[in-house]
């Protein structure tokens, strides 16, 4: 059976600063599982760039192997794209960043294609900081091999077999948090009101943005017993903030009635709002956003939101001094000194 994505859109579309209206936007036809949580979060992608009035070539989709590295497939089609070896994108990202750092460089993994096999390359593109978004979609099973167990699976959480996991879970927020990232949130799939604002706020932070985002697996791991089904996660999430993304140049017009209130300030002069639900955690501080995934984990819950952030960083490109003009805008005259210089440069190691 094939299927066809209608044509036909409503005449009275919005449109973006752009004149694009969403669709343009979206990309092919899903072909993963109904329900999938991996769609809403394609979902969600999709309506973070048109609202960030993203032009589509601007943007490089990256992803590995897996359920969740087919969904750039169903995203912004018009981008650029490469679909790499298991575990192998972070390098690949980082190559194209090397080369052409003016692009915006959205990377999708899975909890298999990071925590196991591409667990080297996780922690090494964090270590340099690599100006991208990456997104786990997160779950805590290998869907495209009948539902094992990944290493994200929490312990004694039953399989759809009835096996319960008898190790520990890796914890990529975390984990990401200590090895140094600069933007660490966490959601759910199925909360399109928190994850749109969190996606836009990592486009647009300046160095290393993680989003852990818990996926359901409906067809092998949204079973009685699971910690990543649909039933179990809405029971035990808990978010460190309501969160709100106030694009640069625009008048800061949100309130909240409770709680407190916190504007972080990007890079580009855009704002995060906060509407913090938990007094003792603030989003600046490493050890409070550690302290609060460890307190919510020995109760039992889902911690989501913005879990730490650090708005004052520097990417790869600063820290080695790169060039300022793109390594492929770059011509001959510029990357071969000439023979003098070369002359002098053998000089040195005589």
């Amino acid at each position: 059976m094939s299927y066809v994505r209608p044509k036909f859109r409503h005449p009275s579309l919005p449109t973006n600063k752009l004149g694009y209206t969403v669709d343009y936007y979206e990309g092919s036809l899903s072909t993963l599982c109904a329900g999938c949580g991996h769609d809403s979060i394609s979902a969600s992608v999709i309506q973070a760039a048109f609202e960030l009035n993203i032009e589509p070539h601007r943007l490089a989709k990256l992803s590995g192997i897996g359920c969740s590295s087919k969904t750039p497939a169903y995203f912004l089609s018009h981008s650029h794209g490469f679909n790499s070896v298991h575990g192998r994108m972070p390098s690949v990202a980082t190559g194209a960043n090397l080369a052409n750092k003016d692009l915006i460089y959205f990377g999708v993994s899975g909890d298999g294609d990071t925590a196991s096999i591409g667990m080297g390359q996780f922690v090494h593109v964090i270590r340099r900081n690599l100006n991208m978004v990456y997104v786990v979609m997160n779950n805590g099973c290998y869907g495209l091999t009948k539902g094992q167990d990944s290493a994200t699976a929490d312990n004694g959480s039953k399989n759809k077999s009835g096996q319960v996991n008898p190790f520990e879970s890796i914890d990529l927020a975390s984990l990401a948090i200590e090895l140094g990232a600069t933007f660490v949130a966490q959601s759910f799939s199925g909360d399109k009101t928190q994850l749109i604002p969190l996606m836009k706020a990592a486009i647009k932070h300046p160095g290393f943005a993680f989003i852990n985002v818990i996926s359901p697996c409906v067809t092998f791991n949204n079973n009685v017993g699971s910690t990543k089904s649909y039933d179990y996660v809405r029971e035990h999430v808990e978010a460190t903030s309501t969160i709100d993304f106030v694009p640069q140049m625009t008048e800061i017009t949100t309130s909240y009635g409770e709680g407190t209130t916190e504007k972080v300030k990007m890079h580009d002069g855009s704002f995060i709002q906060l509407n913090k639900l938990s007094k003792d955690w603030d989003p600046l501080d490493k050890r409070s956003a550690v302290n609060a995934i460890m307190s919510a984990k020995e109760k039992g819950e889902i911690l989501t939101g913005l879990l730490y952030m650090n708005p004052d960083t520097q990417d790869l490109h600063q820290t080695i001094n790169s060039s300022d003009t793109p390594l492929n805008m770059l011509h001959e005259k510029e990357l071969c000194p000439g023979s003098t210089i070369l002359k002098e440069i053998n000089a040195n190691f005589r």
